[in-house]
């Protein structure tokens, strides 16, 4: 588990490496500090990392690189670490203040790119009153090294799930998803 687990992040730091390289070469974008034009993804996963991490929570985790699976009860997450890919799929930017169509209708809000060039293009949430009842983000990279396709998707205090596809140039195509269910205290 623990060998699938490094290999599956070596594969993202590299990848996180060369979108390093190709963030590098664009205008920087700063944080919002006042009204934020989008729900707040950041501070959501923020918030509720912390209170996870208090909480101790334990999850029943699945790792699946290409095919391959292992599953392992875990309860020492850095849930800030955990929720990093969800953290970055902020849209709240002052660039993009006019990028994303809004939708809200029946308790869903979504929200989908104007353009292709934004790494976010959906974002859905589905509320109960004020309470999240669960989040899909949508995020799409591509670019002459590499093409990067994710999928969020977030059920408080039930499930979480990344799916990432993803090929580079010279090393091919990997597949892999992580899957995190919470276990349920009597």
């Amino acid at each position: 588990y623990n060998q699938r687990v490094k290999q599956v992040l070596l594969t993202g730091i590299m990848l996180s490496c060369i979108a390093v390289v190709c963030v590098c070469c664009r205008p920087n974008i700063k944080e919002t500090k006042g009204h934020l034009t989008y729900f707040d993804i950041n501070g959501f996963f923020t918030a509720d990392a912390m209170r996870l991490n208090r909480q101790q929570v334990t999850v029943t985790k699945t790792v699946t690189h290409n095919g391959d699976s292992q599953t392992q009860k875990v309860n020492n997450i850095n849930w800030l670490n955990e929720f990093e890919l969800f953290i970055s799929s902020d849209i709240n930017k002052p660039a993009w203040s006019d990028s994303y169509t809004i939708q809200n209708a029946n308790g869903l809000v979504v929200y989908k790119a104007k353009t292709p060039d934004l790494k976010t293009r959906l974002v859905v949430i589905k509320k109960d009153g004020d309470k999240i009842k669960s989040i899909i983000i949508d995020n799409h990279t591509t670019n002459m090294l590499y093409e990067n396709t994710e999928q969020l998707t977030y059920f408080p205090d039930s499930v979480y799930q990344i799916s990432k596809w993803q090929k580079v140039r010279f090393l091919g195509k990997n597949t892999y998803s992580i899957k995190g269910v919470f276990f349920k205290r009597d």
